[in-house]
């Protein structure tokens, strides 16, 4: 999946991420990514970012390239 792949991600990527508190409802957050968190080149549930209103978490989605 490419949303595990820290390779995939990249600053300005527009995304969809669940964030911590919306885990168990899985409600979607969208917005562009600032920054990338996970350091490990893949991670089985999301790479975890930072998106451009400051809000943290995993990304389900690559919505545009």
């Amino acid at each position: 999946m490419p949303n595990t792949n820290r390779s995939n991600i990249t600053p300005g990527l527009y995304v969809a991420i669940v964030l911590k508190a919306d885990q168990r409802s899985g409600k979607l957050t969208q917005g562009f990514v600032q920054d990338i968190l996970t350091s490990s080149r893949n991670h089985p549930r999301g790479i975890k970012v930072r998106l451009e209103s400051g809000e943290v978490g995993r990304v389900q989605h690559i919505l545009q390239k």
